[in-house]
């Protein structure tokens, strides 16, 4: 089931977008930063932190633009709303993360445009629940979409047992993912320039590449990713099920797939009284 339909178009328009926010996720491996006469780094990495939250509002726009009625926007309010409600149930807490679950089987069952969509979304309701908006908000934002328009993309004739599978399947490849696309955000100015693994400026695509990969595996992979990973499976695997049925039983309820028509309403053919033969004095 489909309730947020993409054209070519929109379609169209959310590649380039996020291949230009991938861009200013993946901008150490991609640019050099010129340092100014004072041998500082200029502002040219920033320059992707402002440029972000225009490439947010951009693909969120155009994936709208494939239609929200009022029935698409009340189960994407409710569950923007679920999200962020669990959402600090486990964030913060040696890598549990209780959001992406929902967001993957969400995706599943309505799309890739309303798994896009949800994405944005739960991440800015929490973010505006828990008082967590900064610099790091438009990066999880188009992570958590990606994530679940990805899950949107998933073959949709698997079902029962492998479906659960392939879903907790995918759950451990968003959890190391985000974890990456987190990561990289942040690493130019984690640790500074004087480590081993620190962002060199101007060094070859590999070298920081391994600096990075080496970042990665000691503080992040081995521990958080590795935890929200595991928490995907295990609420996928245990949960998975009956939220399914829950969520496609409310599409079919909702019937998101039903076409709105207009018409005429029928013309009203009046009563036509036929005299009875022998004028007024007849009787039957």
């Amino acid at each position: 089931m489909t309730t947020v339909r993409l054209s070519r178009r929109n379609a169209l328009v959310l590649i380039v977008a996020s291949a230009a926010a991938l861009a200013a996720f993946l901008w150490p491996l991609l640019i050099t930063p010129a340092q100014n006469a004072a041998g500082t780094n200029s502002a040219a990495p920033f320059l992707f932190l402002a440029i972000l939250p225009v490439l947010v509002v951009v693909a969120v726009a155009e994936v709208a633009a494939g239609g929200l009625d009022a029935k698409t926007i009340a189960m994407l309010g409710v569950l923007s709303a679920i999200n962020a409600a669990l959402r600090p149930l486990g964030a913060g807490t040696a890598g549990i993360e209780t959001v992406f679950f929902l967001l993957v089987l969400a995706g599943r069952v309505f799309g890739p445009g309303f798994g896009f969509l949800l994405g944005s979304t739960s991440l800015l309701a929490s973010a505006l629940l828990t008082a967590g908006v900064g610099p790091w908000l438009p990066y999880q934002m188009l992570a958590s979409s990606w994530i679940g328009l990805g899950a949107g993309l998933l073959p949709r004739r698997v079902r029962g047992r492998a479906e659960i599978a392939m879903l907790a399947g995918y759950g451990v490849i968003a959890a190391y993912v985000f974890g990456f696309l987190m990561n990289m955000s942040y690493w130019p100015f984690a640790i500074g320039g004087d480590t081993q693994l620190s962002y060199v400026a101007g060094a070859p695509l590999v070298e920081n590449l391994r600096r990075f990969v080496v970042f990665t595996a000691l503080t992040s992979t081995a521990g958080w990713d590795t935890v929200r990973a595991i928490t995907n499976v295990v609420a996928i695997a245990l949960l998975g099920p009956a939220v399914l049925v829950a969520l496609r039983r409310a599409a079919r309820k909702a019937a998101f797939d039903a076409p709105v028509t207009f018409a005429d309403p029928p013309a009203v053919i009046p009563d036509v009284v036929t005299p009875m033969a022998g004028g007024d004095d007849a009787t039957p």
